[in-house]
């Protein structure tokens, strides 16, 4: 069965105290509220990871970051190693997000090579693909996503790729207020899991999670998360506000 996760980006937000409120907010309704087999992922800056990783140790919520090295170690002032990362418990790690891509220039083989180490460090990518808004309007996406996601992740073997968890991002609903019908997502979402088929097989295929990234909230998210192929969701806005990140969990 496919891990369900609801997983929340801050992005560059929340000072050290602003975190720890929010944390032990999402830590305490998620006791609370939440069925077991709902996955909650706070993917946080780095400054946060250290310390929330305590206030997370006996809870069900689980610890990510926002991006990795694609260096083990050395002169690369500003940049965070994966075993930096696996050394104070972070699990998961968010890759090749859109702002990464756009903002930084990360390519698909740079995020192979990020993918790489995130992986031989024992965390989980969280490996974000998605199309701009000219490529939809072309009805390009499927062409452009199976791209990336050959690029970036399929040079990778059966038992590495068993390990990675995708976000299908499209562009141009994040943070724009647009959300991709349910119809949208679950074409895509098929198509992704069609790809990983037809390279992995059907048991990989089936058992790999399949988030959507772009504006769910919990007007939306139970819409989202009926969807035969969605299995998630990678959280921006709304994961700021622990009531309203819940509840979209809570929309399963």
């Amino acid at each position: 069965m496919r891990k369900k996760i609801i997983a929340g980006n801050w992005k560059m937000n929340k000072t050290l105290e602003e975190g720890k409120v929010l944390t032990s907010e999402v830590v305490n309704m998620a006791k609370d509220e939440l069925r077991d087999d709902v996955q909650l992922v706070l993917c946080t800056p780095f400054i946060h990871l250290s310390g929330l990783q305590s206030m997370l140790a006996d809870s069900t919520v689980a610890l990510g970051a926002q991006n990795c090295s694609n260096y083990a170690s050395g002169a690369y002032t500003g940049e965070t190693s994966a075993a930096m990362l696996q050394s104070i418990g972070v699990d998961y790690v968010i890759l090749g997000h859109s702002e990464r891509r756009e903002y930084f220039g990360e390519t698909d083989s740079l995020l192979a090579e990020k993918v790489d180490i995130a992986l031989e460090n024992g965390l989980t990518p969280i490996f974000c693909c998605g199309e701009p808004l000219g490529v939809r309007e072309k009805d390009g996406q499927q062409a452009y996503v199976q791209q990336q996601i050959e690029e970036s992740l399929f040079h990778l073997s059966t038992e590495d790729f068993g390990k990675i968890v995708i976000a299908y991002e499209p562009i141009w609903a994040i943070g724009t207020g647009k959300t991709a019908s349910s119809d949208q997502a679950q074409e895509m979402h098929a198509a992704i899991r069609k790809q990983i088929t037809e390279k992995y097989g059907e048991e990989i295929a089936n058992n790999t999670s399949i988030l959507y990234g772009g504006s769910m909230k919990p007007g939306n998210a139970e819409e989202l998360l009926s969807c035969l192929d969605v299995d998630g969701g990678l959280i921006g806005g709304a994961s700021l506000k622990s009531r309203d990140f819940v509840d979209i969990a809570k929309s399963y």
